[in-house]
C-alpha cells in the first residue's frame, strides 16, 4: 500500500541538521500520523506521498517547507516585570497566544539585569532539516481518525 491522503503511516526516523547533530530520532515504529492532515512539516509529507512500508530514504528539507525562515521582529525585550514572581532564564519555553489568536512557544534567549530577551521564532525556524526515514507501516486510516484527524494508538484510544 502506498502512502496517500487519509493513509496512517508508521515510520521511524532521525533528524539531523546540517552539521549532523541529532535533533531527534523515533525508533521502533512509534512514530505515527495522518497523512495530509497537516500534522507533520509540509516538505516531509511530501517526500513520503507514494512511499510504502519498507522503504528508506533521505531528504533534506529546507526552511521554506519546515518551519520556516527566522523572523527577527518575532524577538524582543520585556521587562522582569512581565513575568511576576517567575525567575526568567536563558532557555525557559512558555506558551503565548500570537496577535493571530494561534497559540506559539515563546524561548528566554537572554537575561540581562531587567532586560529579558523571548523570541517567538519556532526553534528550529532557519534551519535545514535532514531526515533519515524508514516507513514501517502504511494502512487504511478508521473512520474514527479520520473524523479526529490524528492517529489513536492500537487500542483505539488517543495517546497524546
Amino acid at each position: 500500500m502506498q502512502i496517500a491522503q487519509q493513509k496512517v503511516v508508521t515510520l521511524n526516523y532521525t533528524l539531523t541538521d546540517d552539521q549532523g547533530v541529532i535533533i531527534d530520532r523515533s525508533e521502533s515504529g512509534d512514530f505515527a500520523y495522518l497523512h495530509g492532515a497537516a500534522s507533520i512539516i509540509p516538505g516531509l509529507e511530501r517526500a513520503l506521498e507514494g512511499k510504502s512500508a519498507g522503504d528508506k530514504f533521505t531528504v533534506a528539507i529546507a526552511p521554506v517547507d519546515a518551519y520556516g525562515e527566522r523572523d527577527e521582529s518575532l524577538t524582543q525585550v520585556v521587562p522582569r516585570s512581565a513575568f511576576g514572581e517567575a525567575e526568567p532564564n536563558p532557555g525557559d519555553q512558555f506558551h503565548a497566544q500570537s496577535g493571530e489568536g494561534q497559540m506559539i512557544v515563546i524561548t528566554i534567549t537572554q537575561v540581562d539585569g531587567d532586560r529579558i530577551t523571548i523570541d517567538g521564532n519556532h526553534p528550529l525556524a532557519g534551519v535545514n532539516l535532514n531526515f533519515e526515514v524508514e516507513v514501517i507501516e502504511v494502512r487504511d486510516a478508521s473512520s474514527e481518525e479520520l473524523s479526529h484527524g490524528h492517529v489513536h494508538g492500537p487500542d483505539g484510544h488517543h495517546h497524546d
